[in-house]
């Protein structure tokens, strides 16, 4: 009985642990978010993705020297894909929370579980339970709430839906490269699969930084810093907290980042949060667990 409760504690000391790591890790991201969004406009997205990229590549490449591990690994070709998936969904998350309130943004993101149970289903004939189909319709309807308020205060209709569009295209290409690492990590290190993101950011963000190219200057430099740390930072917790804390308990803590962005929105953008925005990432957040738990039902 007495190891009985022992084992438990430990249990309970490491959920403690793991909901620490992940409040850590969304207060990283948010504060991402706020240097995207503090510098979005005067520095192209490129330069961006590349100033996120080369701290990313020299931090991991330091990593993968320490643990001794072949840093090429052995798929290359999905490797590669996984990099190009991922520095695509990069840009469209940059560019939205250049062009939307973070608060906006961030939820419109957070889809993507959803949407990688959709893919999974298509690309890796994964059964989909009919639930799932609830947790898409209740999306979409938090997608609808929270980006109302962007058609009533914008009278510019098109640019509007253009600039939603690109934060759900950044959505289903981040399920898409979570496709990829959930099919890669069975055979690569993970540090392998998250060094081919930056490898192929890398060059791939160079010729739009060739064509429009834009000395950053002063303070720009702190939050480009900013950007490439506080991502790192937030990888590194989110890693840890993930192996500490059962997956569909996670996703739930993971949206502190949308707390925490929507505060930075209140008081360092004087961004208005409306009740149809706390509904629709309400809904975003019912329609996550749903699909996670339909995950966990299936593995289990």
């Amino acid at each position: 009985m007495r190891k009985k409760n022992f084992i438990e504690y430990l249990k309970k000391d490491e959920n403690l642990e793991g909901f620490k790591y992940l409040i850590v890790s969304g207060l990283a991201f948010s504060l991402m978010s706020v240097c995207v969004k503090a510098i979005g406009e005067r520095i192209p997205i490129s330069e961006l993705v590349f100033a996120r990229a080369t701290i990313s590549i020299i931090i991991t490449r330091y990593m993968i020297f320490k643990h001794n591990v072949n840093p090429w690994g052995h798929q290359r070709k999905l490797l590669l894909l996984r990099g190009i998936l991922g520095t695509g969904a990069l840009f469209c998350i940059f560019k939205s929370l250049t062009i939307l309130p973070i608060a906006t943004a961030t939820i419109i993101q957070y889809t993507y579980p959803t949407f990688t149970v959709i893919c999974a289903y298509i690309i890796l004939k994964e059964y989909i339970f009919k639930r799932i189909i609830l947790s898409i319709l209740i999306g979409w309807i938090g997608i609808i709430l929270v980006t109302q308020p962007e058609f009533n205060l914008d009278t510019n209709n098109l640019k509007t839906i253009f600039s939603l569009s690109i934060a759900i295209l950044g959505a289903l290409m981040t399920s898409l490269a979570y496709i990829c690492v959930r099919k890669l990590s069975s055979k690569e290190h993970p540090l392998v699969i998250i060094y081919y993101f930056p490898l192929v950011s890398i060059p791939l963000s160079l010729p739009f930084i060739i064509k429009d190219f834009v000395l950053p200057i002063g303070i720009d430099w702190l939050w480009i810093l900013g950007i490439g740390i506080f991502t790192q930072v937030g990888q590194i917790f989110i890693t840890e907290g993930l192996r500490l804390i059962p997956a569909g308990q996670a996703t739930s803590l993971n949206y502190s980042q949308v707390i925490f962005a929507s505060l930075w929105g209140t008081l360092i953008f004087n961004e208005n949060i409306t009740n149809s925005i706390y509904l629709g990432g309400l809904c975003v957040l019912i329609s996550t667990i749903i699909s996670m738990s339909a995950s966990k039902s299936l593995q289990a």
